[in-house]
């Protein structure tokens, strides 16, 4: 007998998006997968959607999958969606899932974890403390001080060029509210954020950011979020003076800190190479999949 398929809504839309889901159950009712349909809803992103689909380990090969996809994909297409973005770990069952179903590979991610314990601090010290002339160090918690909040969210622009290959992920738009939602967001779900920012000293605007967040209770691991450079202010080393000041803050901030995770696409060998000086160890690689409607 096929899966039911229940439509849902997620009641609480994001800043910058909705999100749609539907439950497959079998013939008694019982859950035996999902999908999520992430709207996207700011400028330069409404031809955007992103999809995750899960199926119970025991019902798979039995078109629950299938029928979750279609559920979704015809959404997207009645909300005039051009592309459906898919992420899956390298080599899992819905790696190959995706693959059969016309969705094609566009990007490949190595994600990494710095083991704090075995960090080499002295070295990141070192490169923490080197002095970059035109430039100074600076960092806050949670939302941008209200000084630095418009060439912040100006120095957003510096992720546009990040190296994304084939995927049709369109431009995010910045602006200071947009700024502050976000780390709202990660307040209100009780993360800390934690923000390095260089700042050119001839007009003390940003020009480059690092972000960091934290589980509130100091423990576990962290996750790097954004970390760019303005293209005019390139070439001078900031990205890893920034990346070596965030994780000697969250060496003294959180003691019981484990590890800080990254990801990185496979083709960004400039951040790559940051986190191999740094000491992050690969951990797995993950394949981001793209259906265009």
């Amino acid at each position: 007998m096929p899966p039911r398929i229940t439509a849902l809504t997620d009641p609480e839309p994001a800043a910058s998006s909705r999100r749609s889901a539907w439950l497959a159950s079998d013939s008694e009712g019982v859950p035996i997968g999902s999908a999520f349909l992430r709207l996207f809803a700011k400028e330069g992103q409404e031809h955007l959607a992103e999809l995750q689909v899960a199926v119970h380990r025991a019902e798979r090969r039995q078109g629950v999958g299938t029928r979750l996809l279609e559920a979704a994909v015809a959404a997207a297409r009645s909300e005039g969606r051009r592309s459906i973005l898919a992420q899956t770990n390298e080599g899992s069952p819905g790696d190959l899932f995706l693959a059969a179903r016309g969705f094609r590979r566009v990007l490949t991610l190595t994600y990494a974890r710095l083991p704090l314990a075995d960090a080499d601090l002295t070295r990141i010290d070192t490169i923490a403390e080197q002095v970059h002339d035109g430039y100074r160090m600076t960092h806050w918690d949670g939302t941008v001080p209200s000084a630095l909040a418009q060439t912040y969210a100006a120095s957003r622009r510096a992720m546009d060029d990040m190296p994304m290959e084939g995927t049709d992920y369109g431009t995010v738009v910045w602006d200071v509210e947009r700024v502050v939602s976000a780390a709202e967001v990660i307040a209100k779900r009780g993360d800390l954020l934690h923000t390095v920012a260089v700042l050119d000293t001839a007009d003390g605007s940003v020009v480059g950011f690092s972000e960091l967040v934290v589980p509130g209770s100091g423990r576990g691991d962290g996750q790097h979020y954004g970390t760019a450079v303005l293209p005019e202010h390139r070439g001078h080393g900031l990205g890893l003076w920034m990346k070596a000041h965030s994780i000697r803050l969250a060496r003294r901030r959180h003691p019981d800190l484990a590890g800080l995770l990254t990801d990185t696409a496979d083709s960004n060998s400039l951040m790559r190479g940051i986190n191999d000086t740094l000491g992050y160890l690969p951990t797995h690689k993950a394949v981001e999949y793209q259906l265009d409607l």
